[in-house]
């Protein structure tokens, strides 16, 4: 019997064993010489629901949604994309209690889509903020690919895409 309480805290419980990793690869991009046309940092998440896998890219954008090229020739300065984590599980079940799992999801759907969210949202700030995030000195989202909405990391908010690109 799946419950929402349980699949709530084995999610926190699940993504906060993979802090630490993102935490340092935090670090890193916090490190780099960012191409001064760089306007934000969007950090990605892409969701893979089937397999319960989160991966988090960081793209260097400009303030019209485009992502930022360096062309030049000084290899200190970076602008493009960087993986924060890979094919990360966030959940697991068991494979013979997949489609009762998939049933429990349907039913409670539009409990858990926000609650799925704010709770990768706040996980992600938390290991931005350990890493001192804020210190890169560009405004910085968390994002899931195809939404429409992001999560500024330095106001703990959400805010419509088309706020942060005006």
């Amino acid at each position: 019997m799946f419950t929402v309480e349980d699949y709530i805290r084995s999610m926190k419980a699940n993504l906060e064993e993979k802090s630490d990793l993102v935490v340092e690869n935090l670090k890193k991009i916090s490190t780099y010489n960012f191409y001064s046309k760089i306007s934000l940092l969007d950090f990605t998440a892409y969701i893979e629901p089937t397999r319960f896998e989160v991966s988090i890219t960081m793209f260097s954008m400009d303030n019209e949604a485009n992502e930022i090229f360096f062309e030049g020739t000084d290899p200190s300065v970076f602008a493009g994309s960087t993986t924060v984590i890979t094919d990360t599980a966030y959940y697991q079940v068991n494979d013979v209690q997949l489609d009762d799992f998939f049933d429990f999801y349907e039913q409670n759907e539009e409990t858990l889509v926000p609650e799925e969210q704010q709770i990768f949202a706040d996980w992600f700030h938390q290991c931005w903020k350990t890493a001192a995030g804020a210190s890169v000195g560009l405004p910085s989202y968390f994002v899931f690919h195809d939404e429409y909405r992001s999560y500024d990391l330095k106001n703990r908010q959400w805010i419509d895409d088309d706020e942060k690109w005006s």
